[in-house]
């Protein structure tokens, strides 16, 4: 059976030792009493629930799957899930970092983002249930109308309603401008929506008494493509005037998908049929509301695939300290056995180190993704505010793209370290693989999110944003650059950091003469992108580490944490060079190919 430990020791040297959280939070004014001691305390206790709850759920649930009752349409989730959910509720654990006014305990979201983490890790399926709600809980939070957020808010604040984002339909994913699900004013007010919606994770369940859809759908004179979308809210159940539960919504699951993994998670087929539903926002600007969504969901995807990178790393670790096969080639390691742990063996070392390198460098990520996010929010300063909304923009494609190909390579390693038994079920290290495999599509497929970094985010407005980034890399360099304990971490981010921009710009000049240029780079570009980030926070991580050695620290902890970064540098950094040359190569040999495709 698996195991898992929450990485709180990690969480906290990056909070507070690398990040200094307490004091960034502070500037913004509802922060301006956070301790260090109350996050980690909460997050102690969310580790818990992670590791004691919901992780023993995991391998059963997945086993199990949803059943699907075809007359009533409804749907039970695998046996534990409704009672941990229960749990979760009367815990407080959804309101963690909402706000107060609408019943939340208005906590940073950087508590959410490391209690999200370690729900991942103990159980991704049961943990898309209650996640999917954050997404929901946002979007009427930013777009809804004041008796919306009245009525609706409260409830999801609380966890005893959930919510869901109803995008994809059988005839398009990505490309939403070709969606058809219709909906028609009635007079007093509210939308009947028409259509059919596939692919929708948690879209019907047991585990609370309402759930809210939000909807994508066409009025009836709607522009053509994506400027005629609208977002609608729709309610499993109607909801009265005083807020308790009206007659049943002519929307229900009309079949469940069978998938590779996260069996745990109804990802359903949603049947609208007259269904009422109310107005998010205004008409015909609903993917501008809906992106409050779908960006929390592509940071949450990334931190799926940190929690199953993680949690593939803790058992992978403890099985090659255990299983002992053949002598190390530089000697026998472990005289008084028949053979050495296949810990000693070069290749087995390097599985587990990527896994933890990929896993620490996405943790920091994510949890500077969720600072950004709170300062755009929360500053005072505007032009804080604005440089934190670029920033976050920035990274979200990265984040969503680089932590779940990574996630996968890293799965995929720590399976490997088990050998012929890590296919074998009991292990759980297979179940790892297939749901972070899931990752790298969902949300926007990688080539997708590939796409919005180089099209949209960086070459969309000439560079400016990756150009805030390169400051903070420059900072950094120019800080350390004279430190010689340093000069293994800084000297490849500097340097990566003057051919970013070189070779952006080649790419975009490519780009203007033939934008089939952008298309066949973008892949290997965010690749690029991703290393130049995950180098900024390992060489930041490194500096932490160092100094509190240099103070006289004599903890394991930041030996590990140097050997680490060392490790990346060396092993995995180095993959820019070859990434930089496959985006060189140009769209040629791809798209001259009629004669291979015939």
């Amino acid at each position: 059976m698996p195991v898992y430990t929450p990485p709180l020791r990690d969480m906290q040297f990056v909070m507070h030792e690398v990040f200094n959280v307490v004091d960034e939070l502070k500037a913004c004014p509802n922060h301006a009493d956070i301790d260090a001691d109350t996050i980690n305390a909460v997050l102690e206790e969310g580790g818990k629930f992670a590791a004691e709850v919901t992780f023993p759920l995991n391998i059963s649930g997945d086993e199990e799957g949803c059943v699907l009752d075809k007359s009533t349409h409804e749907v039970k989730a695998p046996k534990g899930f409704k009672e941990a959910y229960a749990q979760y509720v009367q815990g407080g654990w959804p309101a963690l970092s909402c706000d107060p006014e609408f019943g939340g305990q208005g906590l940073p979201l950087i508590v959410n983002q490391c209690l999200y983490e370690m729900l991942n890790s103990a159980n991704q399926a049961w943990t898309m249930y209650p996640g999917l709600s954050h997404g929901a809980y946002e979007c009427l939070h930013a777009h809804g109308s004041p008796e919306q957020k009245k009525q609706y808010l409260p409830k999801l604040t609380s966890g005893e309603w959930t919510g869901t984002m109803c995008l994809t339909e059988p005839h398009c994913g990505t490309d939403l401008g070709l969606l058809r699900t219709k909906a028609e004013p009635q007079a007093d007010g509210t939308y009947k929506l028409t259509g059919q919606k596939i692919f929708i994770s948690a879209g019907e369940h047991d585990l609370a008494e309402n759930i809210l859809h939000l909807v994508l759908a066409r009025l009836p004179d709607a522009p053509v493509g994506s400027k005629g979308i609208s977002l609608f809210l729709v309610p499993k159940y109607q909801v009265k005037a005083d807020g308790s539960i009206g007659e049943r919504n002519a929307i229900h699951c009309g079949g469940l998908e069978h998938k590779m993994g996260i069996h745990g998670n109804a990802t359903a087929q949603m049947v609208l049929d007259g269904a009422v539903g109310t107005l998010v926002g205004e008409p015909n600007k609903g993917l501008p509301a809906m992106f409050v969504m779908m960006n929390a969901a592509r940071l949450g995807v990334g931190n799926q695939s940190l929690g199953l990178t993680e949690v593939a790393y803790q058992n992978a670790l403890v099985y090659a300290k255990d299983r002992i096969q053949m002598r190390s080639l530089s000697g026998v390691k472990a005289k008084d056995k028949p053979a050495d742990p296949i810990i000693v063996h070069p290749d087995v070392r390097k599985m587990l180190l990527t896994a933890k390198a990929y896993a620490e460098g996405g943790r920091a990520l994510l949890m500077f993704c969720t600072l950004l996010l709170e300062k755009e929010l929360h500053h005072p300063d505007e032009k804080v505010r604005k440089d934190c909304a670029d920033l976050a923009a920035l990274l979200t494609p990265i984040a969503k793209a680089f932590l779940t190909d990574n996630g996968f390579e890293a799965t995929n390693h720590c399976m490997q370290v088990f050998g012929g038994h890590g296919y074998i079920k009991e292990w759980g290290m297979e179940q790892y693989v297939r749901d972070a495999r899931i990752n790298m599509i969902y949300e926007g497929t990688n080539t997708v999110q590939s796409l919005d970094l180089l099209g949209r985010k960086v070459l969309g407005n000439n560079g400016a944003t990756l150009k805030k980034f390169g400051k903070l890399v420059a900072a950094l360099v120019e800080e350390e650059g004279v430190n010689e304990k340093m000069a293994e971490f800084i000297n490849p981010l500097g340097y990566l950091g003057e051919q970013m921009t070189k070779f952006t710009t080649e790419i975009g000049f490519k780009g203007l003469q033939n934008p089939d240029e952008v298309g066949a780079a973008a892949v290997p570009y965010l690749r690029v992108a991703g290393h130049l980030v995950f180098a900024y926070f390992f060489a930041r991580m490194a500096q932490a580490a160092q100094r509190a050695i240099d103070a006289g620290s004599t903890d394991p902890f930041y030996t590990a944490k140097l050997q680490t970064a060392r490790f990346y540098f060396a092993k995995l950094f180095p993959e820019t060079a070859t990434l930089m040359r496959l985006a060189r190569s140009g769209s040629k040999v791809l798209m001259d190919t009629d004669a291979a495709l015939a």
